[in-house]
């Protein structure tokens, strides 16, 4: 878990109250009464023992202490809870408890449960991110910046725009999150070996029933090996986190002084070095990468677990158990850093002008040779302003000075229309547009995943 200090101190988001030992308990006795109720409704168990299983399902009605004696004792995880439940249950209900399945069946769509809910609580922390990111967007639309490729200035940009490329691809993750949710999110009742021979002819129908009782879908075949709807989601999660490791580290360094573009948050009294007062670090930014790179060193893992062995593999069970508990609880700890990071991140239009100046009006390189190649052709203009650049830089000398020494650039262009030119503002393309309709599409999609949380 990730350390705060007291002056930045960042709200749990729940999502590790999801994965605790009650929690994970709790989950699976909901899969034993959504089994036995789904029993019943089919005549295989007795409607009263459905009722009695439903009602004592809840660790309130366990002894804690003799499940875990139970699973010091076996070694087994579910065997000893299975017991309790039985014991807990009044008259002969308690056999009936577990009644055709196999462990897996049960942990794996427990656990599903539990991912299920961290999953609606993404969604939520996207939608406040997104909403975020739409006020930046709309703020910093005009505010001029150097466009950088290869670390180096490129044309002008806007700082709006950079936030509009972050809401288009954090948009395209909500998408494939939900669009996941219909694969990812589904109930498994297989028996020992995943071919329900322990249930017969009714046990497909058993797994839907149960399975809807969840509010899950059924597996197709509700095999042990099958493992690819969790690895997509631990892949899911990989992939959004290298986008806010991306934003976060682009924040990293235009926070750096010798940019001083941007700044992370820092309240007063954050502490930034026990022996360098003058310190304020990005500490927001370095958790959210730090965070992010460890989401993505699962994905290996998760994939790996995929590889099952004949018809269950214990092996592959743990790994992916431990994938998607952990990709989960990083990347509760990491979204909701991003949401203090981009509500409080304060942005320096003058120190990104000054900055856009530094190259002496070489970042308007393109805009001269286009409107020049008007006049004597792209390639020859192409030539004329490479040189007069190249001059600009190897002789420390203003761009305008060895523009006007061109007789190429002379010739086809008036003093004014270099001047003209030479104005970043007027060279930033769609910026605007592309920062307006990134914000209204944040907006948008931050509307539809309120509207679900609150349905």
């Amino acid at each position: 878990m990730l350390e705060e200090p007291t002056s930045l101190r960042i709200d749990d988001p729940g999502v590790r109250a999801l994965f605790t030992e009650a929690a994970r308990l709790q989950s699976w006795l909901d899969v034993e009464a959504a089994l036995a109720q789904a029993q019943a409704e089919l005549g295989i168990i007795p409607d009263a023992a459905a009722r009695e299983i439903t009602r004592k399902a809840q660790l309130k009605y366990l002894d804690l202490a003799a499940v875990r004696a139970g699973l010091a004792r076996t070694g087994h995880p579910l065997v000893p809870l299975v017991w309790e439940l039985d014991r807990a249950c009044e008259g002969d209900a308690g056999g009936y408890v577990h009644w055709g399945a196999t462990t897996q069946n049960v942990t794996q769509t427990g656990q599903l449960l539990q991912v299920r809910r961290a999953h609606e609580i993404f969604l939520r922390q996207l939608a406040t991110i997104l909403i975020a990111l739409a006020d930046l967007a709309e703020r910093t639309k005009d505010a001029l910046l150097p466009g950088r490729t290869h670390g180096q200035h490129a044309v002008p940009a806007t700082f709006g725009f950079k936030v509009a490329v972050w809401i288009d691809e954090l948009c395209r993750h909500v998408e494939r999150l939900r669009g996941a949710e219909g694969r990812v999110f589904v109930a498994m009742l297989g028996g020992g070996a995943g071919t329900l021979a322990s249930l017969g002819e009714a046990g497909l129908a058993t797994q839907e029933r149960m399975a809807a009782r969840l509010g899950m879908r059924a597996m197709t075949v509700p095999a042990r090996t099958l493992g690819d709807h969790q690895a997509e989601y631990v892949l899911l999660l990989g992939m959004l986190a290298a986008t806010c490791s991306k934003i976060g580290r682009e924040i990293y360094t235009l926070m750096k002084q010798e940019f001083g573009e941007v700044e992370e948050p820092v309240p007063p009294g954050t502490v930034g070095s026990s022996t360098m007062p003058q310190k304020r670090n990005p500490k927001l930014s370095q958790d959210i990468i730090a965070a992010a790179a460890q989401i993505r060193a699962l994905v290996p893992l998760a994939l790996e677990a995929m590889q099952t062995e004949h018809e269950a593999d214990r092996t592959t069970s743990i790994m992916m158990s431990r994938a998607l508990v952990q990709a989960c609880e990083l990347t509760g700890d990491m979204l909701q850093r991003m949401m203090t990071l981009l509500d409080g991140l304060q942005v320096f239009p003058d120190r990104m002008r000054e900055n856009l100046e530094l190259s002496g009006g070489l970042i308007m390189a393109e805009a001269l040779m286009l409107e020049l190649g008007k006049e004597i052709g792209r390639q020859r203009a192409h030539d004329a302003v490479y040189e007069a650049a190249q001059a600009s830089v190897t002789q420390a000398r203003p761009f305008r000075e060895t523009l006007a020494d061109d007789p190429h650039v002379s010739a086809g262009l008036t003093k004014s229309q270099v001047d003209a030119l030479l104005d970043p503002a007027r060279y930033t393309g769609l910026c605007r547009h592309f920062a307006e309709r990134g914000a209204a599409l944040a907006r948008a999609t931050a509307a539809e995943l309120q509207s679900r949380a609150a349905s």
